[in-house]
């Protein structure tokens, strides 16, 4: 018998689409100079603390004396403790290194986090929505049906993130009996922020009603407004209810080498029907990590730790500010050009309306076809991204300026 469920998912996933049209385009226009602010892949090469890390680490894997083979599953203890410290306790977080657990990327556990859940857990997420904390419960046969008129599924409680609330979902009815909230902020795809002020009313409210919160900080690095918080522990009582998911694919440049974490507090427990207690989730996690996972490769997580010297530090807070740059200058410019704009301040994403009546994909294929421009279609990312699309400031800076003069031509 097959998982049925998968079967259930609707065409391709968001940036294969993409991708596949960007492909048919430039076969039939080879000589097109075409400038991809789609997918949020960064573009600047590792920082030399980086490079000078994994050379070193190489180095140790061709010597019987320093070789590394299979390595922790839950990672290696100089970056957990590296973690801990640096994202969590210097920043008054009670984090502990034992619950941080090292994987392969953000993308990976905010996918297979559900796991640990019953099938019949509710689940709520922001409208619009990074697609895979969705796809990963309809593949778990937690979604229900999809619905194409409303481009929803029936299990699936969506917040929409708008303008007129300031792109911060509202709190649900207790009623609704949500138990797995999915919150990432600096948001993908929208690019904005919330306050401390407004992610504390999140914590009392998954406390008061037993639910938990996987919180997606993967662009934490961009927040530059100190009173914006960088992690939901922050927040009073973020320990008894939170998950967070952490990566070094966007502040560090980690794409190609793959490189994230997941930290679970001791303090977070979900009743059990079974044996009719509460559980911890941090011994539940650490289960299915041990089982399914082989750790990430030394060399990777030797250069994770490079991130948190010194220098590392210095060089990745540069190449931030350097895509933050492209970010500002984009924002600038469609503004300039008339477009409403959102986003692109603490945040690599800019997400603007598109003109008229245009749909996103309608949009999408006017900047593709007229001004060889690809960004992402914000109705890929839920119902409430329609008329809305998201591009990246993770190219150059020349091409970000280069968009912009060819935008300016529609």
């Amino acid at each position: 018998m097959l998982n049925e469920n998968y079967l259930k998912l609707p065409g391709s996933y968001l940036f294969s689409g993409i991708a596949n049209k960007v492909n048919e385009y430039s076969k039939k226009n080879p000589d097109a100079d075409i400038i991809r602010l789609g997918i949020g892949d960064v573009t600047k090469p590792l920082c030399s603390a980086v490079i000078d890390e994994l050379h070193r680490a190489v180095d140790e894997m061709a010597s019987a004396d320093t070789f590394k083979g299979y390595a922790p599953d839950l990672g290696y203890e100089f970056l957990r403790h590296a973690m801990a410290q640096n994202d969590y306790r210097d920043r008054g977080c009670d984090i502990s290194d034992d619950e941080v657990f090292i994987s392969d990327g953000a993308k990976s556990d905010s996918a297979n986090i559900q796991e640990i859940f019953s099938k019949d857990v509710k689940i709520a997420v922001c409208d619009p929505v990074y697609p895979v904390y969705v796809d990963s419960n309809v593949m778990a046969g937690r979604a229900g049906d999809y619905d194409e008129m409303t481009s929803g599924w029936s299990n699936v409680f969506y917040m929409p993130c708008v303008a007129s609330n300031n792109f911060i979902p509202e709190i649900p009815s207790e009623s609704e009996n949500i138990k797995l909230i999915y919150l990432c902020f600096p948001n993908n795809p929208t690019g904005e922020v919330i306050d401390k002020e407004n992610l504390q009313k999140w914590v009392d409210f998954a406390n008061k009603t037993g639910a938990v919160i996987i919180y997606d900080a993967a662009y934490e690095a961009y927040i530059t407004d100190s009173s914006i918080p960088k992690s939901i522990y922050e927040c009073e009582g973020a320990r008894t209810c939170a998950i967070e998911l952490r990566s070094f694919s966007k502040n560090a440049g980690f794409t190609g080498l793959r490189l994230g974490a997941t930290i679970v507090p001791h303090d977070i427990k979900f009743y059990s029907e079974v044996k009719k207690e509460e559980v911890e989730l941090h011994s539940l996690w650490k289960r299915r990590h041990g089982t399914k996972y082989n750790g990430a490769p030394y060399i990777v997580q030797r250069a994770g730790f490079a991130c948190y010297t010194d220098e590392g530090k210095k060089q990745i807070k540069e190449q931030v500010a350097g895509y933050m740059e492209n970010a500002k200058f984009i924002k600038n410019g469609l503004k300039e050009i008339g477009y409403t704009v959102f986003g692109g301040e603490n945040s690599p994403y800019v997400w603007l309306h598109t003109p008229g009546d245009m749909t996103s994909w309608e949009f999408f294929d006017l900047l593709l076809e007229k001004v060889q421009v690809v960004g992402t279609p914000g109705s890929g990312f839920g119902p409430s991204g329609e008329h809305f699309f998201r591009l990246t400031a993770f190219g150059s800076y020349e091409n970000s300026v280069k968009a912009i003069e060819r935008i300016r031509t529609l």
